[in-house]
């Protein structure tokens, strides 16, 4: 049988979805030359909201997977999947079966659980709201209070891996390396927070720069495309020195020329819990 160059995916969800998506797309991205169209149902919680899901499954055929709770919407995705002849897969099925076992205690079948207003949500959003409120080197008097400090030139992705942290609970700050242009004052002293300096080669650097400024408009545009922003050597100098700026004072680089937001933002949670364990220990 050969296969397609492209398949329909229906991702059923009664809470946002994002498990799924996440699933998904790391699953598909294993299979180069074949690509996915994605159909996400999220919220899905009643027999009417799920027919006219499966109206949608019917009119384009193809892999289905949820994470429905309720014993009554599954047996009916999964019965009309069977008559539909469409592949039909709960990506929590095996784990809710290994924490039984381990467990042996029965899952609540509470849709969106993990969604609900708890300590660790509102963690987050403090983390949000820090996190927006010290972007691109604002409020550099509140760096003491952050879990995580990002330093690097323009368009080393700081904001969004910044923003990224922040959704799982870290409050991070970040502050650009400007040439000609010192560091806040303290930032050496901090003896808190995780600093983290991000670094990219300079043929990238260069080339997102020249992105921005085709995304820009009038004298913003001219005053970037002036100059040292985009001169090739002057973006390796400036490179250069983050290193050694970071270097000099111990800390830590990330080269995220080819890493993705995610990725980066993984190296910055290990790193944070060496961190995190190093600190306890010194102060024991």
């Amino acid at each position: 049988m050969s296969s397609p160059n492209s398949f329909h995916f229906h991702l059923v969800s009664d809470a946002t979805g994002e498990t799924l998506v996440a699933v998904a797309r790391a699953a598909a991205s294993q299979y180069a030359g074949i690509s996915s169209v994605e159909h996400v149902y999220p919220l899905v919680r009643s027999v009417r909201q799920l027919e006219r899901v499966l109206d949608e499954i019917q009119s384009e055929p193809g892999i289905v997977l949820y994470t429905l709770v309720e014993a009554e919407l599954i047996e009916m995705l999964e019965s009309r999947c069977r008559d539909l002849g469409c592949p039909c897969l709960s990506v929590l099925a095996p784990v809710f079966q290994m924490l039984r076992s381990y467990l042996g205690a029965e899952q609540a079948n509470t849709p969106g659980a993990q969604h609900a207003l708890n300590a660790g949500y509102f963690q987050r959003i403090e983390a949000l709201n820090y996190t927006m409120a010290h972007d691109d080197g604002q409020e550099a008097g509140g760096l003491a209070e952050a879990d995580v400090v990002l330093l690097g030139v323009s368009r080393t992705s700081k904001t969004p891996t910044s923003i990224y942290l922040a959704n799982r609970g870290v409050k991070t700050a970040n502050i650009p390396l400007v040439p000609n242009l010192p560091p806040p004052f303290g930032l050496d002293k901090l003896k808190g927070p995780l600093i983290v300096g991000l670094v990219a080669t300079p043929e990238r650097i260069v080339a997102m720069r020249h992105n921005r400024i085709l995304g820009l408009e009038g004298q913003a545009a001219g005053v970037l495309g002036d100059g040292a922003y985009v001169d090739p050597e002057a973006v390796a100098s400036e490179v250069m020195e983050s290193r050694r700026f970071c270097a000099r004072h111990g800390w830590p680089t990330i080269d995220v020329t080819r890493r993705s937001i995610e990725e980066t933002a993984a190296s910055v949670i290990a790193m944070l819990t060496e961190h995190r364990a190093k600190r306890a220990a010194e102060a024991r």
